[in-house]
């Protein structure tokens, strides 16, 4: 052993002596004389430190084993020592995230980075604890190795980021989003597989009468049955229980009715949703709906879609409960919907049109709303709640305090997160962005007790995932391949670059350019120059040219 290693071994038990005594010492130091801000920072501070221990322990784990000391302290494998020796409490979890974040050594001495350098990076500043490492990596493990290398390094990227600022419960769901937006037409989940894999069941009738069913739906039958459950199984509706409960789909009934039924409804959302579904079928049933072929609930949804996602056929949609679909099954199943054209202000949450109205928000406010890059779920941070939950909150200014029903003043919110708006420690003070990219979008504090530094200001940034990771994934290949060729540049041939020409699974492609040259031609028509030949439009990028040039 050399002398620099020799003289390193001891301060580590120097440092972990002192580490102990530190420890001590912080377990029973007075709390009291920290002011609210001060006692709030030493447990942030705190917190991020056990992050950043747990980082060196990986560091000694990993020399543990390089030493061989499992086998030599009687162990028949790491996992054995970690368990026994070191009280690691999920062995199998801590190897894999010292797989990911730590600097490894191999049987031969090389050094190892770590797989995912950006995650490992956030750990080590205590930026993000286990459990947001964890969440994170299982997101990860579910990326095909069959996906290029710069889409991996973009979504490790996009992944860290989440992690910092969300909880691991928060990561699972928007990790979630990413996998569908990274692969929308199938490579995760091969339509093939859906369709094989879909089944629904109802299992034998228990004693009492009761039965359990069970399945496992396509996206379509999800939406759909999102949809009717957000209609028909609002509180206070289609109550068996309560004899004066309104019945019908919601917008049928009284709304004085509706609200004092709402008022005397405990049923919980699993049983609102069991009697939405026996309300709706037994209308079905008797008007005789469901025995004809009138096309029903498909018209009936609530759908939003990027533009460009449309002419490439590919991509994912929206509908108003927060259910993906695919764009193929969008174009399958909504063939005879009325179309409506939203248009916003240059990649921003900021509406064109739709000016001052009432109080209360108007149909077409509500559809414009949900339009929205970011109107998909409540405004509030961390909400997930879909358009279908929620009301139009006046976010800019309360009407109260004479502000206006604008769509500009207006934002998505829970009923929820709408009450805990207000002046008072604890609540919520909203305000609309007014510049900037998060233009138009709304911002939320919460209130602090007088005096008390102010908490910052959040957006929801659920809505963000495809657009962050895009900005990501255009960073990666820059560096990777090198920028792209500017307007005019002769392009070289470059093998290992994706082929720009050609829409992929995350949407690199020619962004809608050849539907703005067919809306040219519709509007100015011209003799192109004979080198110049274009591929005939599809049917869809001729319907959407016409519907541009109707709107003009």
């Amino acid at each position: 052993m050399s002398d620099e290693s020799a003289t390193l071994q001891p301060r580590a038990v120097e440092l972990v002596a002192d580490l102990h005594r530190i420890v001590d010492e912080l377990q029973t130091v007075d709390l009291f004389s920290c002011t609210d801000a001060e006692l709030t920072e030493v447990a942030a501070d705190t917190e991020r430190a056990i992050a950043r221990l747990t980082v060196a322990g990986d560091r000694q784990i990993d020399q543990v084993e390089a030493r061989d000391l499992p086998r030599k302290t009687g162990c028949r494998t790491l996992m054995q020592f970690m368990t026994h020796r070191l009280r690691v409490s999920n062995p199998v979890r801590r190897r894999k995230q010292m797989d990911a974040t730590a600097t490894r050594t191999s049987l031969g001495g090389e050094v190892l980075p770590p797989e995912h350098p950006c995650l490992a990076e956030a750990f080590a500043a205590g930026a993000v604890g286990s459990a947001h490492v964890q969440a994170a990596l299982d997101v990860l493990d579910q990326i095909p190795h069959a996906v290029a290398h710069d889409v991996k390094v973009a979504a490790e990227r996009q992944m860290a980021e989440i992690a910092a600022d969300h909880t691991p419960a928060d990561i699972t769901q928007l990790g979630a989003r990413l996998l569908a937006h990274l692969d929308p037409d199938g490579t995760l989940a091969d339509v093939t597989d859906q369709k094989r894999r879909r089944n629904l069941w109802i299992g034998r009738q228990r004693a009492d009468g009761t039965a359990k069913i069970s399945g496992t739906l396509t996206p379509e039958l999800a939406a759909r049955l999102s949809m009717m459950f957000a209609v028909w199984g609002k509180p206070g509706l289609n109550n068996p229980d309560d004899p004066n409960s309104p019945s019908g789909p919601a917008g049928t009934t009284d709304p004085d009715a509706l609200a004092t039924a709402a008022d005397r409804d405990s049923r919980t959302p699993a049983q609102m949703n069991h009697d939405a579904l026996d309300a709706a079928l037994a209308a079905g049933f008797a008007d005789g709906t469901l025995g004809t072929s009138h096309r029903g609930l498909p018209v009936q949804l609530i759908i939003k879609a990027d533009l460009a996602d449309l002419i490439r056929g590919t991509g994912l949609a929206t509908t108003a409960t927060g259910t993906l679909l695919p764009i193929p099954d969008l174009i399958a199943m909504a063939g005879d919907i009325q179309p409506w054209l939203a248009i916003f202000k240059n990649h921003t949450a900021v509406p064109l049109y739709f000016g001052r109205g009432k109080r209360l928000a108007t149909r077409e406010q509500r559809l414009v709303s949900f339009a929205r890059p970011d109107g998909e779920v409540c405004s509030a941070p961390g909400c997930d709640q879909p358009a279908t939950h929620v009301e139009l909150h006046h976010a800019h200014k309360d009407w109260a305090k004479g502000g206006s029903t604008d769509i500009n003043d207006l934002a998505p919110a829970c009923p929820r997160h709408n009450r805990m708006v207000g002046d008072q420690p604890g609540q919520y003070t909203t305000r609309v962005v007014r510049d900037g990219p998060d233009e138009g979008r709304c911002l939320w504090r919460l209130n602090a007790e007088p005096g008390a530094p102010p908490n910052p200001e959040h957006l929801n940034r659920r809505p963000d995932i495809p657009r962050r990771f895009a900005e990501h994934l255009n960073t990666v290949r820059e560096q990777i391949h090198g920028p792209p060729p500017r307007f005019g540049d002769q392009a070289r041939p470059n093998p290992s670059r994706p082929n720009a020409s050609r829409a992929d699974a995350v949407g690199y492609g020619d962004r809608g350019r050849r539907l703005e040259l067919a809306y040219r031609e519709l509007v100015h028509p011209r003799t192109p120059p004979e080198h110049l030949t274009t591929q005939p439009l599809t049917p869809v990028e001729a319907a959407l040219a016409r519907i541009l040039t109707d709107h003009r």
